[in-house]
């Protein structure tokens, strides 16, 4: 049986034309990648909408200082965006989700018992350092900040030494990329609906290059609900994303919205996508007499609200969808 990690020692690096790898469209700027993918490198997806701060990310690859940290609402492409950049490079990524109880072996390794003998296997961080890869670290700021600022040495870019594999030091490949997301930017979470974020210690938040992620223009959901949902007239796709963006902005409290009080759910561009395939799956449900938009709606994101916040929903569809769709 092949060993997982094999794959990763035949990397190859190559240099590849920035422009011609994201846009298609050459630029004569240089960004290093891999020659080919390995077993650790996302899928690309052909129909991926890159958000407009994925210029920040793709400067990050061609030019990196220091390690980069994504942070913005739910849902947004934090992560998608990270490892759909990666896969055009073909970099290996090496993801965890951080929580209160990690501890650092999580993200290092740990000793086990292998064919009866004890063997140390490498964790996530320790790979990306060893073969040049992209650790990716979600939801960072649901770390317990003295965890994470033992991370201090490894975002300076020092090696990183194991003492449960015989003070084994892995000095970090030139390749290596440390990046990280959050729905806070670490200092706190203003809303309070971020449950079990922490606030960062500020000599760890300052080793890193920040990069805000709001939610997709209304043209580019257009888009995606476009090649996602095609079946559903444009009319109603268009309806889909204001009616999306209004209940963002009831999240945020924006005196705009017109209903008052903010709500506690919001309208993440995944919720989006799974409204728009409900819709098109309860669409028969018109010829009983049920109405599909908000049927759909309460299954992709109103049952998940309180009673209260779910009329709020069911009242904005009734001004924004005057029309059933089966109508």
């Amino acid at each position: 049986m092949t060993h997982p990690f094999y794959d990763l020692r035949d990397l190859t690096v190559t240099d590849a034309d920035a422009g011609a790898v994201f846009s298609a469209a050459p630029s004569g700027r240089m960004v290093k990648g891999y020659a080919a993918p390995c077993a650790y490198t996302p899928a690309p997806d052909p129909g991926y909408l890159f958000h407009e701060a994925s210029r920040d990310i793709i400067v990050w690859f061609m030019n990196t200082s220091d390690p980069l940290y994504v942070f913005g609402p739910t849902g947004s492409g934090k992560t998608s965006a990270i490892k759909q950049l990666a896969s055009r490079l073909n970099y290996p990524v090496f993801e965890i989700t951080g929580h209160g109880r990690l501890e650092f072996p999580d993200l290092v390794g740990h000793l086990s018992l292998r064919q009866d003998n004890m063997e140390f296997q490498y964790g996530p961080l320790a790979l990306a350092m060893k073969h040049g890869g992209l650790f990716l670290l979600n939801e960072i700021d649901l770390l317990d900040p003295a965890t994470a600022a033992g991370l201090n040495g490894i975002l300076d870019g020092e090696p990183l030494c194991i003492p449960e594999n015989g003070g084994e030091l892995i000095t970090p490949s030139p390749m290596f990329r440390f990046a990280a997301t959050g729905n806070t930017n670490g200092g706190s979470d203003e809303t309070g609906l971020y449950q079990g974020t922490l606030r960062q210690n500020l000599a760890f938040l300052d080793r890193f290059w920040l990069c805000e992620m709001g939610y997709p223009a209304p043209e580019a959901e257009e888009r995606l609900l476009e090649s996602c949902a095609p079946i559903l007239p444009e009319a109603i796709r268009k309806k889909m994303v204001e009616f999306a963006n209004e209940v963002r902005r009831l999240f945020m409290g924006e005196a705009g919205a017109g209903y008052g009080s903010s709500i506690e759910v919001t309208f993440s561009t995944r919720t989006l996508i799974r409204w728009a395939d409900l819709m098109v799956r309860f669409h028969p449900l018109a010829r009983q007499g049920v109405q599909p938009v908000s049927y759909a709606l309460d299954r992709a994101l109103g049952y998940r609200a309180t009673r209260e916040t779910r009329a709020v929903l069911h009242e904005l569809v009734q001004r924004i969808f005057p029309m059933s769709i089966g109508s």
